[in-house]
């Protein structure tokens, strides 16, 4: 049986003010972690880390690699919200069970039944193929 998300966790990561690395958000303007991971930030109030390949700086947040890269003063992370291809989210989710992250998120499209399975046997709330930003109006955010 597939993973369903559960609509207290999403209301609850929503809601509860936190720390979300974004995982392939870039500068690039025209790919949609762009405009979400602004919404997180400046609608829902929360915190916001660039994690990308190059390590870039994003709205004037600093950038880094990898989850492990996050220094420990912006640690622990609250929400791993992954923009990045169901082929590759494994490893995503991985390393955010290695960082000691709270949840994953993975974005519309991305799906991997197995990574969620692992991320809730570590203990993460996990919510798969949804966006918070196309979410928050059901909760009057």
């Amino acid at each position: 049986m597939g993973h369903t998300n559960d609509p207290a966790v999403i209301e609850r990561l929503l809601r509860t003010k936190g720390r979300w690395a974004i995982v392939g958000l870039t500068t690039n303007e025209w790919r949609s972690a762009y405009d979400v991971s602004l919404f997180i930030r400046d609608r829902l109030g929360m915190e916001i880390i660039p994690v990308n390949l190059p390590g870039d700086s994003v709205h004037g947040e600093t950038g880094y690699r990898t989850l492990g890269d996050i220094p420990a003063e912006k640690q622990p992370v609250d929400v791993v919200d992954c923009f990045v291809n169901s082929q590759i989210v494994g490893q995503v989710v991985d390393q955010a069970i290695a960082v000691g992250a709270k949840a994953v998120w993975m974005q519309l499209g991305v799906i991997d039944e197995a990574a969620a399975e692992r991320a809730k046997a570590a203990g993460l709330d996990v919510v798969m193929n949804a966006c918070p930003a196309q979410l928050a109006w059901k909760y009057d955010l």
